[in-house]
């Protein structure tokens, strides 16, 4: 054997146990490994707590914990024991050695290798199902705190008479109790069976008697506690059938019994518990009998039942007794139905009207009239216009604005006026140089509130701002309000503020101005164990060494208004779409929320990411509710939030004081959400009827806006959503915010609209809207003009290939795509008026270097006469072949507020110029003189862009309104 040591007199090197050098460090490396995972578990429960707190909803945070902590323990334990104590009993009950068969004497090998490990397989097993266990029931503490805290519904299901709260709040708990006793049952027997094989209570191929007296004792009574679980499943599924879903060829998607599943399935499933009782009872009685006969014979029964009584009887009866008579038998069910469904998504007032679809007025000058009168048509789509107001008012490359703009309503002169709105909040890709400190500490936030006129644009097909440039200013509210965003929709990266560091507050002609956080929100970086606990949370080492964290410094982060509200509520569904108004001196995020259930007995499921999907949701997905891909067959707008854009501060006030799962959440944790007495009057007149729920019910009402079984089941009534007719996208025409005024009212109201077609087909089948201004006593009513179906109106998409294929107006938009201009369709507005219906599309161009669209065309529609013409007022009086009254001129002394004019006279010639080409070809556009209006195109084009570079070279500050300007001044905009 070859010498390992080098020589005789060498040293040998021993190849047996490690050094205790080695031994020493390996226990200190795993040592470390644990407290490192530790520190990170430790991390992030640490960090949460210290944001609940920092928000003061820490009691969100300790309830939800504690709650699921107990469900843990509690269920966990049960599980544990349960497969624990069958397994020391099983082993307890075993056969002594002599009895044993040779089949079992070849099991003493592993008998003899677990012997000395016993204990510890038995706790490793019990250990590993109690883990398992508890971890699913902590996942059903939304469960457990509706149960407990359920409150009455004070209404009655119709077939079984119980309130509904059984089914929204008991119902859930009483199936997952169930289905724990199953897994629980199950495991106990597997255990119990292997157990009892191993040490030979069990046999399978020795001859003779194949289970012991005690075995069969054993196993028998867990089959028993399983077949009545089984029992007890059978009659809760009776109750289960009120809120069944199933497939109904005449209605689509089905809730709540039907014929077949109140004359078939409910007795089966009687009888079938009754057999199952037995069946269970037969199986203990084994206890006495230590046969296996009976249950096996009852068990089979069971068996043998379920498929003939709970399978096969329904089928015949559905087959030889419903299909027949289909419309007869369904009928009293099918009117449940259309009740409870119209309830649970409050449908139940909407008020539908028959609409004639055309006028008789025969005096155009007083359908003219009529037409100013009918809405306050808004030409300004904030789904378009985004690029616009980034050009004009981005003012700085690290400022941006979302692509979908917000419809809101603010007061001038005493009138409400429809206002495009939108924040000028923080872009991290526009940076200058990206780096930790500029991406965390310098640039925290974004800077003042951009709005227009939404009704109007100047003469340039540019916005009329109500509040522009940097700081803002405008006349869109009296004040000074607080100005800068640190929470906002684009807002979704951590900063740490208040500290050392300086943060970038905005640019003027005097340079970059800086400033430090006030505001108390945020969670404090002084104490090195929060720094090391966010260190670790976020990846960032920096954090816990860097010389820019410092006495004072707070970290924010979960900065959307819809993560904050989640976060807080985390028993809320919310809406897709949040909004900023400015109330009482600070921007607010208003964001609302929703309480659901998918346990209301008869109303019909919906799946909340499907119905509230249109095309607005498709090309920016954080406008929906995409994520929420749960079914519910309740909903309620009971909760309206808000979030301060500059504090980060949520505000939950109760809406729905009615509402019986609000009331329950309100239980679960008490002093969250504030009374409804207790908002504002400036914010509730920002508040409106949310569009995710608008969604939902407009498309419950294409089927449910019937009342009688006899019409639901024929399908004759039933209607769609159209597809957008602006896009190919082939999704959903999106729902339009307009104050406008229904046949019969006498003014005006801020109001949520849509169109609705028949199923298949493209004429108009009804227009629907609700009222949305909070503030009044009609909000939240929901009005259908249900248009004749003896002939055919058209609807949506019809009326835009009539505008597309007119030829006079074909041959405008390819002249204005002349070049490489682009022309860009905005929202198609519907507004009845006269017994007929108002089409109002408002037209883009991008023309030539321009990268944002500006208005430049009208189309307009009514009766079949079409215009397409530069403003709004033209083309209704030629569609009306009448002019209409012309606007009160300005009292004696006041002068007409004109749009801003740029400072800079480079810039303002060029607009000059521009205008100038752009009336010679609207001129030479009258004439027919295409060539004239194709060198006027190019003249407007040139001019453009001239303006365009004029202004992209001129200093930072110069200019105003409109054309991307900020004041000369140094006034901070902060608010006092």
């Amino acid at each position: 054997m070859p010498d390992r040591g080098g020589g005789p007199t060498g040293p040998r090197i021993r190849m047996g146990r490690p050094s205790r050098r080695v031994r020493t460090l390996l226990m200190t490396l795993g040592v470390l490994a644990v407290l490192a995972m530790a520190f990170v578990m430790f991390a992030g429960f640490w960090t949460e707590w210290l944001w609940y707190r920092s928000v003061k909803y820490s009691s969100v945070f300790t309830t939800t914990l504690w709650t699921k902590i107990g469900l843990f323990f509690v269920f966990g334990l049960l599980m544990a024991l349960a497969v624990g104590v069958n397994i020391w009993l099983a082993h307890r009950l075993r056969p002594p050695l002599s009895a044993m068969s040779m089949e079992q004497q070849s099991l003493d090998r592993y008998r003899m290798g677990v012997a000395p490990y016993k204990k510890w397989i038995l706790l490793g097993i019990t250990s590993l199902v109690g883990l398992i266990a508890g971890a699913s029931a902590a996942g059903q503490w939304r469960t457990w705190l509706m149960w407990v805290n359920g409150v009455s519904f004070n209404q009655k299901d119709p077939q079984f008479k119980l309130d509904v709260s059984f089914y929204a709040f008991d119902l859930p708990w009483y199936r997952f109790l169930l289905g724990f006793g199953f897994a629980a049952a199950i495991l106990s027997v597997i255990a119990a069976a292997l157990t009892h094989y191993l040490y030979g209570g069990l046999r399978i191929t020795s001859p003779g008697a194949r289970a012991t007296a005690a075995a069969t004792g054993h196993l028998s009574v867990l089959l028993g506690i399983f077949v009545t679980l089984k029992a007890v499943a059978y009659w809760l599924d009776r109750y289960g059938l009120a809120v069944k879903s199933s497939d109904f060829k005449a209605t689509g998607n089905w809730t709540g019994l039907r014929y077949v599943d109140a004359n078939a399935y409910l007795p089966a499933k009687t009888i079938l518990f009754c057999i199952a009782v037995i069946c269970a009872l037969l199986f203990f009685a084994t206890l006495w009998r230590r046969t296996w006969q009976l249950p096996v014979i009852g068990f089979g029964l069971m068996v043998l039942s379920a498929i003939l009584i709970g399978g096969l009887y329904p089928a015949i009866v559905q087959k030889f007794q419903v299909q027949p008579n289909e419309q007869a038998k369904e009928a009293p069910y099918v009117e449940k139905n259309l009740k409870a469904t119209r309830e649970a998504y409050g449908i139940d007032g909407t008020q539908v009207t028959e609409y004639p679809g055309s006028s008789t007025t025969q005096d155009k000058a007083t359908l003219r009239d009529d037409a100013n009168g009918a809405a306050s048509i808004r030409l300004l789509d904030p789904n378009v216009v985004s690029p616009t107001f980034q050009q004009l008012q981005q003012v700085r490359n690290y400022y941006a604005f979302p692509s979908n703009l917000d419809v809101d309503r603010y007061s001038k002169d005493g009138k409400d006026q429809d206002t495009v709105i939108g924040l000028r909040e923080l872009n991290l890709q526009g940076i200058p140089k990206n780096n930790w400190i500029n991406d965390h500490f310098r640039y925290t936030h974004g800077f003042g509130v951009v709005a227009a006129n939404g009704t109007n644009a100047d003469a340039e097909g540019r916005p009329e701002f109500t509040e522009y440039d940097l700081p803002s200013k405008g006349d869109l509210v009296e004040g000074e309000y607080q100005q800068r965003i640190y929470y906002g929709e684009k807002t979704s990266q951590y900063s740490i503020v208040g500290g050392p560091q300086k943060e970038i507050d905005y640019s003027d002609d005097s340079g970059e101005k800086t400033t430090s956080y006030k505001g108390n929100s945020g969670v404090n970086l002084s104490n090195p164990v929060n720094r090391a606990a966010y260190a670790v949370a976020l990846s960032e080492p920096q954090i816990l060494y860097s010389g820019a964290i410092g006495e004072g410094s707070r970290i924010l982060y979960n900065r959307t208004p819809k993560e904050r509200v989640e976060a807080v509520a985390p028993w809320l569904t919310i809406d897709g779409d949040a909004y900023p108004a400015v109330v009482d001196g600070k921007i607010e995020w208003i964001v609302d929320a929703y309480t659901t259930t998918n346990g209301y007995p008869y109303a019909s499921r919906t799946t909340l990411g499907d119905t509230t999907a249109d095309s607005l949701t498709a090309a920016n997905n954080q406008r929906a509710v995409v994520a929420q891909q749960n079914q519910v067959n309740y909903i309620r707008n009971s909760v309206k939030a808000t979030v301060d854009a500059y504090t980060g501060k949520v505000t939950l006030y109760e809406w729905d004081s009615k509402d019986p799962v609000l009331k329950t959440w309100k239980k679960a944790f008490p002093g969250t959400v504030k009374a409804k007495a207790d908002i504002p009057t400036a914010l509730i007149d920002h508040f409106r009827y949310p569009q995710d729920l608008f969604k939902v019910q407009r498309e419950l009402l294409t089927r449910y806006h019937v009342k009688d079984a006899e019409t639901f089941l024929s399908g004759s009534e039933v209607w769609q959503v159209p597809d957008d007719p602006t896009n190919r996208s082939g999704n959903a025409v999106p729902p339009y915010y307009l104050s406008m005024k229904l046949p019969g009212e006498k003014s005006q109201e801020f109001s949520l609209t849509t169109t609705l077609t028949p199923n298949g087909r493209d004429n108009l089948s009804a227009f629907m809207s609700v009222n949305a201004e909070a503030n009044t006593s009609e909000y939240g009513k929901i009005s259908i003009l249900k248009l004749p179906t003896g002939r055919t109106v058209d609807g949506p998409k019809r009326v835009q290939s009539q505008f597309n294929s007119e030829p006079s107006i074909a041959e405008s938009i390819r002249l204005l795509r002349g070049g490489d201009s682009e022309v860009e369709y905005g929202n198609l507005l519907t507004v009845p008026l006269d017994g007929g219906l108002l089409y109002v599309e408002p037209v883009y161009v991008r023309g030539g270097g321009l990268k944002y669209p500006l208005l430049r065309k009208v189309l307009v529609t009514y009766g079949g006469a079409t215009a397409f013409e530069n403003t709004l007022g033209e083309a209704l009086d030629k569609v009306f072949g009448a002019e209409g009254a012309t606007e009160e001129p300005p009292s004696e002394g006041e002068e007409p507020t004109p749009p801003p004019k740029s400072e800079d006279p480079t810039v303002q010639q060029a607009l000059d110029d521009a205008q100038k080409a752009f009336d010679a070809g609207q001129e030479a556009l009258t004439k027919g003189d295409w060539e004239a209006y194709g060198k006027a195109q190019k003249d407007l084009e040139d001019a453009l862009k001239r303006a365009e570079e004029a202004q992209a070279n001129a200093p930072q500050g110069s200019g105003g309104g409109a054309n991307n300007s900020e004041e000369n001044s140094g006034e901070s905009a902060d608010g006092g």
